[in-house]
């Protein structure tokens, strides 16, 4: 049998709360979802004034963190034409994407992949520096509950 740990909705507000906090930093109004470690959706946030088109963005860039354990940034090249993943974004009928600001959530002492947080209503760079703050916000959380 196999075990797996996942996320909870507790932890998913924990980088809710970090992500949406850069983002009024940087001034960008972002969507902010949280998945658990087999893509299903534990949270989400749609800022104030973050665009509506970008709401599955978010959605599927967690999605994508998670399925493929990597940063959807980190899939982008091998995507490419002539490249040996080219068309991996038309996969789970689109819901693939290559696009910085998907990270996925894993546990220091194992690696296991526990979730991912995906970002979108920004710049790619924008989306990455916000989802970033999030994972930031989850390895203390979870090295702050190691040392209890």
């Amino acid at each position: 049998m196999l075990l797996t740990r996942h996320i909870g909705a507790a932890e998913a507000d924990i980088l809710i709360e970090a992500a949406a906090a850069e983002a009024e930093a940087i001034g960008v109004p972002q969507n902010i979802a949280v998945v658990d470690g087999a893509g299903h959706l534990v949270a989400f946030r749609r800022m104030d004034g973050a665009k509506f088109m970008a709401i599955e963005i978010a959605i599927n860039k967690a999605f994508t963190a998670a399925g493929a354990r990597r940063p959807t940034a980190a899939l982008w090249e091998a995507a490419q034409p002539g490249a040996p993943g080219f068309g991996v974004n038309t996969q789970h009928q689109g819901r693939v994407t290559i696009l910085a600001g998907g990270l996925p959530l894993a546990l220091p002492d194992s690696g296991d992949v526990v979730g991912a947080i995906g970002v979108s209503s920004g710049s790619t760079a924008q989306d990455a520096a916000v989802a970033e703050a999030g994972l930031t916000a989850f390895l203390e959380h979870i090295a702050g509950t190691a040392k209890q």
